[in-house]
């Protein structure tokens, strides 16, 4: 009898865990989707009457392999999917998880490494489902939940752009994750749940101008993969969408309209002068992916295009990230002596004043370029000083007017000089003092 009751028992138990793990998939995979806050009719591209697709009307050029250039930037392919500059489109760029490590594929028209002897329908089921020509499952790494929404018409002119390349034979190194992670046939679930396997459907009683940018936010930049947090299971948490979240070791920052932690406060102008050029005056320059996305992406579109994006913003609900003031914009005391707490390790200052005063000054107003002034800036003004201490170990991959970088890495410097200077910037300049430890810096260097 008392076996019989232990059955049961473990039965019911069995039962419960089932009942609970379903619950979970269940509320994971019902989750809104990306434009579920506009709450409103859609309807196919045919019966909306608008072009919120496709290449905008201040772009000239009409051959598809010129649009489909066009699209590549704006789905900014070349980031991922290039680790040396010489072989662009080549593969083999590194993308380091808490799973392992991810390389890019090689995407150029080798037949042989690349994508050469890929079919329209290979492409077309690789940019919208996720499985390779021989059946493989992509990670999304490769944001096909995103790409999913793209028109076959613009993914196959994409196509016809890398086609157009130079074909690079070079085989790129094979990921190494650790189980389980390493079955990809377990991207067959993910995707089940999370890929919606649709294309753009335009929101009937929004203008063409927000449809073209929630277009090009959603389906072509995949902003949210950068700057929306991810549930369990490493999904877009659109409950919180475009909330804040890490990309690459770096903080992708809060672009909602709230106005304290987010972009609420910034105008327009604002908007679009930092997308189109990776600077807004007073708050702060693009630096990590997000500079990589200006460079490769955002300053190629079109001015209708990066109107559209902020029209676009300006629509999403405000989240509230509770960890970020409001940034401090009024320039620090000329006198070094001043403004900085009394816990601040004094090795902050003696690094800055070696290595960072002579372009971002004492005040945090740089004479020398607009792009090195601190003040207003969200990762000066962030007290996790994360971002902070990645420019300084990393540095800038922007270049100045002379072709030098805009900002040098610092990487030589140890653990505790990097925190120290890092905690030392943002008390100086920021609204509230870091407290960024030598363990930390040791942390972030092994996302580099």
């Amino acid at each position: 009898m008392k076996t019989h009751s232990g059955l049961k028992r473990a039965g019911f138990i069995l039962v419960l865990v089932i009942v609970i793990g379903l619950g979970v998939l269940g509320w994971y995979g019902t989750r809104p989707g990306p434009l579920a806050f506009a709450a409103s009719k859609t309807a196919t591209l045919g019966g909306y009457g608008g072009h919120p697709t496709g290449v905008p009307e201040d772009f000239s050029e009409k051959d598809i392999v010129a649009r489909g250039r066009y699209l590549a930037s704006a789905a900014d392919c070349e980031a991922c999917h290039t680790a040396d500059k010489a072989r662009p489109f080549a593969g083999g760029l590194a993308f380091k998880t808490p799973f392992g490590t991810l390389y890019s594929p090689n995407i150029t028209a080798d037949k042989e490494t690349g994508i050469g002897a890929w079919s329209d329908a290979d492409f077309l089921r690789a940019v919208h489902e996720g499985i390779a020509r021989d059946g493989e499952r992509l990670y999304p790494a490769f944001p096909y939940a995103a790409y999913t929404y793209l028109t076959d018409d613009d993914a196959l002119a994409i196509k016809a752009y890398l086609f157009s390349l130079q074909p690079v034979k070079y085989q790129p190194p094979e990921s190494d994750l650790r189980f389980p992670y390493n079955q990809r046939w377990l991207m067959a679930i993910w995707s089940g749940l999370f890929n919606p396997n649709q294309r753009f459907r335009p929101v009937v009683d929004r203008s063409a101008e927000w449809n073209r940018g929630a277009y090009l936010s959603e389906a072509l930049a995949h902003c949210g993969d950068c700057h929306t947090p991810r549930n369990g299971l490493q999904a877009l948490d659109n409950r919180n969408k475009f909330a804040g979240a890490f990309a690459e070791g770096w903080r992708a920052y809060n672009i909602t309209g709230d106005a304290t932690s987010g972009v609420g406060a910034w105008s327009e102008a604002d908007l679009a002068q930092y997308l189109s050029t990776g600077h807004a005056t007073a708050r702060g320059t693009a630096s990590g992916p997000m500079a990589q996305a200006v460079d490769l992406s955002l300053q190629r579109l079109t001015p209708s295009d990066i109107r559209a994006i902020v029209t676009y913003l300006r629509s999403v609900p405000a989240v509230a990230a509770a960890d970020l003031p409001a940034p401090r914009s009024e320039p620090a005391p000329g006198d070094p002596k001043q403004g900085v707490a009394a816990a601040v390790d004094p090795r902050g200052k003696q690094v800055f004043e070696g290595a960072c005063a002579s372009c971002h000054a004492w005040t945090g107003v740089s004479a020398l370029d607009v792009r090195a002034t601190l003040t207003g800036s969200r990762a000066v003004n962030d007290p996790s000083a994360i971002n902070v201490a990645k420019m300084v170990l990393r540095g800038s991959d922007r270049r100045s007017a002379d072709g030098t970088p805009a900002m040098p890495k610092f990487a030589t410097y140890d653990d505790r000089e990097i925190a120290a200077v890092a905690n030392y910037v943002t008390a100086r300049f920021g609204a509230k003092v870091s407290e960024l430890t030598p363990e930390d810096v040791r942390r972030l260097r092994e996302t580099e």
